[in-house]
């Protein structure tokens, strides 16, 4: 199988995503995380190279190899889940987190950090075993939990759809990360503004990008596995 240019795919991805764009009621193009964690460096500095500056990663050596070979300019997030016990080799290289879930992790980041972090919370919307995350009923709970912390911001929430072919089930769950993000920016908390969603993948983007998603992450589609 020949491997397209990422240039190509994302052309490709752009057009699509500016349909999904125009049928979406809150009309934000997100911003796309190349997500290059099963893929060369070579392949990273690739996407560099065709104007993609969001890097998703979710194993700490990866992540930190990327970050030293891409240029200064590429903006870091760090997609997997993240064990208490390795948040120093890390935290003050990412420049996004996205699987915030418990105050323990809270803590620890907020203890090895030396700014402040910009953090998305993990829903797990689905309540499927398999996904990491909090249930959507504690998501507020815990908010207001992180108050405390002064190296934390939480910038958005983050979710993963359950893999079924079903649209209208995917979408459902999109909307409800929504709407609880809604919720929050309601309150009008200064650590926890909450203007971001991360949300949809190379199966769903669309999806997510019909209920608002500022964040999709794409891996497959741009880089191949």
């Amino acid at each position: 199988m020949i491997l397209k240019s990422v240039e190509e795919n994302l052309k490709n991805l752009n057009s699509t995503l500016e349909n999904a764009t125009k049928n979406s009621k809150f009309g934000n193009t997100p911003q796309v995380i190349v997500v290059t964690k099963y893929v060369t460096i070579d392949r990273a500095i690739e996407a560099y190279q065709a104007g993609l500056r969001n890097f998703g990663e979710n194993r700490i050596e990866g992540f930190l190899d990327k970050k030293q070979q891409l240029p200064d300019d590429a903006v870091m997030h760090f997609i997997g889940s993240l064990q208490t016990r390795k948040v120093k080799e890390v935290i003050n290289e990412i420049d996004y987190l996205h699987s915030l879930d418990r105050i323990k992790l809270a803590k620890e980041i907020n203890k090895r950090a030396n700014h402040v972090i910009n953090c998305f919370v993990q829903v797990n919307v689905s309540n499927e075993e398999s996904k990491h995350g909090i249930s959507a009923t504690d998501v507020i709970p815990f908010i207001k939990e992180l108050e405390e912390f002064e190296n934390i911001k939480v910038v958005g929430l983050m979710t993963m759809a359950p893999l079924t072919e079903d649209k209208s089930e995917v979408q459902k769950y999109f909307k409800q990360l929504r709407e609880i993000r809604d919720e929050i920016q309601i309150m009008n908390l200064s650590y926890a503004p909450c203007n971001e969603l991360s949300m949809g993948m190379s199966n769903d983007y669309n999806e997510a990008i019909l209920e608002g998603a500022s964040f999709v992450r794409i891996g497959t589609k741009l880089v191949g596995e």
